[in-house]
């Protein structure tokens, strides 16, 4: 792993192997902001992963047309009913999508969903949103010399009538990292929030905010194929360009409400 921090040294956790309840309530608390979980997946099931995933062949974003997926985010949708519509339909299709590509080894995220489950006090289940169960496992492709603009994630911003997308206290991105560049592609995040009315304001047409126009970022991460990384998804953040190989990886959201709650995931 190779971090550079700006200032908030003491925001990073990193484990070996495991992700620790310890360390997950410091996240969901906001007193620490990333988790950085080592060799959460060895590299050798990372390689044959990463080769059923590229078999399985990756589309793009519908709106964002220079990074591929397979399966599809919630994000995607724009809060449009007729795209919410197919994104509900096709959840249990792309969930059984992932598990495919995988075979026969489990899909990472399956791994993480019962780890989750099994580490939180009051386990951890499959998001619903107006009484439907919502997608989750997008796996991501990021090709060389593209960046991941600069965004933050705010679930209340595509479902503002949903009571449970309201109220979250903490959301978290989460990704399983199973390829990697040799030079590039690192998760880059600023320490600062906006409002997302100034951010929707800003970015215009565009799905994010350009990572020059930010200026350096306050923590920089490199992950390692097999890691797992977990951080505040609010917090501003994008992936700076890639060099010589795709950056895969298998990415969820987690929704906390608070200790006596069960954790929410979905993609």
């Amino acid at each position: 792993m190779n971090v550079e921090i700006d200032s908030c040294d003491s925001c990073v956790i990193v484990e070996q192997g495991e992700l620790s309840l310890a360390s997950l309530r410091q996240l969901l608390t906001r007193k620490a902001l990333v988790v950085h979980v080592e060799r959460f997946v060895s590299t050798e099931l990372c390689r044959l992963v990463a080769d059923g995933l590229q078999r399985q062949g990756y589309t793009d974003y519908i709106n964002a047309p220079t990074l591929g997926r397979i399966g599809m985010s919630f994000y995607e949708t724009g809060g449009r009913p007729d795209v919410i519509e197919r994104y509900f339909a096709s959840a249990p299709e792309n969930i059984a999508l992932l598990r495919s590509a995988c075979a026969p080894y489990a899909s990472p995220m399956d791994v993480l969903r019962c780890v989750l489950d099994e580490l939180w006090p009051h386990g951890a289940r499959l998001q619903t949103l107006g009484g439907r169960k919502m997608f989750v496992g997008l796996s991501r492709n990021i090709r060389p010399g593209a960046p991941m603009l600069a965004h933050h994630d705010i679930f209340a911003r595509l479902a503002p009538d949903d009571a449970e997308a309201r109220d979250l206290i903490t959301q978290l991105a989460v990704n399983v990292y199973v390829d990697v560049p040799a030079e590039g592609g690192e998760l880059m995040i600023w320490l600062d929030e906006i409002s997302d009315a100034e951010f929707l304001e800003r970015r215009g047409s565009s799905y994010g905010l350009s990572i020059e126009a930010l200026g350096p970022p306050d923590l920089r991460i490199r992950p390692a194929v097999g890691d797992l990384i977990l951080f505040n998804g609010r917090k501003l953040h994008a992936v700076a360009p890639g060099k010589g190989a795709d950056r895969l990886t298998v990415s969820c959201f987690v929704g906390y409400r608070g200790g006596d709650h069960p954790l929410t995931f979905w993609s």
